[in-house]
């Protein structure tokens, strides 16, 4: 067994034990396997392993592995999420490769992906990245535009809101970790109550995984603790 196959499978196990302690059922959270800076063997590594779902947050290296895997691995269906910052000049390629987006962070991006997505692909899943902690640096919503955005991007053609996606403020404090990611789960019920018909909190990475499917995610987004660390160029 390869050291990503292991690694996946210890990530599986921590998920299962973590959705077990909250009273969650199996198979409530979907992990999705965060790809990035990784070439397509790696890729191929974890789809060996079972893996069908991965994350991008680099369009022209997700591209290249779009590409490539059903030449690897052609009986294994694969599905992309594109997680990562969008410029309005890179959409039509997410629109047109990609199965999920998580990192929609204003309407104009939403829209730009709605006229962009060919029909014949179906609806393209999006989650709103909400900035749950309020930092200067990072790309999402503020909490207080949500159910506006929200009421617009769900009424889009070509697009499915599927719910949020957050990454708070690292911390290891696992209190205030699960208080981020209550909050998050707080503000999908809200949206909820506005008659949006959502099921999918995107929130959780290596470091906080058991505090964010403890709170209630959907989706996982792990890189590290499964194809090891990253090496940037």
């Amino acid at each position: 067994m390869s050291s990503i196959a292991q690694n996946l499978q210890h990530v599986q196990q921590q998920i299962a034990a973590a959705a077990e302690r909250a009273g969650r059922p199996a198979g409530a959270v979907q992990l999705l396997a965060v790809s990035k800076t990784f070439g397509p063997q790696a890729v191929l590594e974890a789809v060996r392993a079972g893996q069908r779902a991965f994350g991008e947050n680099y369009l022209q290296e997700a591209l290249e592995k779009i590409a490539a895997l059903p030449l690897l691995a052609p009986d294994a269906p694969l599905q992309w999420h594109f997680i990562g910052p969008i410029q309005s000049n890179k959409t039509r390629p997410i629109a047109e490769h990609f199965d999920w987006v998580h990192s929609v962070d204003r309407l104009k991006i939403a829209q730009r992906l709605s006229e962009q997505r060919p029909a014949a692909l179906g609806a393209l899943n999006v989650c709103l990245q909400v900035n749950i902690s309020g930092e200067d640096s990072k790309s999402g919503l503020d909490p207080a535009e949500l159910p506006a955005v929200a009421a617009q991007v769900a009424q889009l053609p070509g697009l499915k809101l599927r719910g949020l996606m957050a990454i708070p403020a690292p911390s290891e404090d696992v209190t205030q970790q699960r208080a981020a990611f209550a909050a998050v789960r707080s503000l999908l019920a809200q949206l909820q109550a506005q008659g949006l018909a959502l099921d999918t909190l995107s929130m959780g990475m290596s470091a906080d995984l058991d505090a964010a499917v403890a709170e209630g995610a959907s989706i996982v987004r792990i890189g590290s603790a499964i194809f090891g660390a990253r090496h940037y160029a």
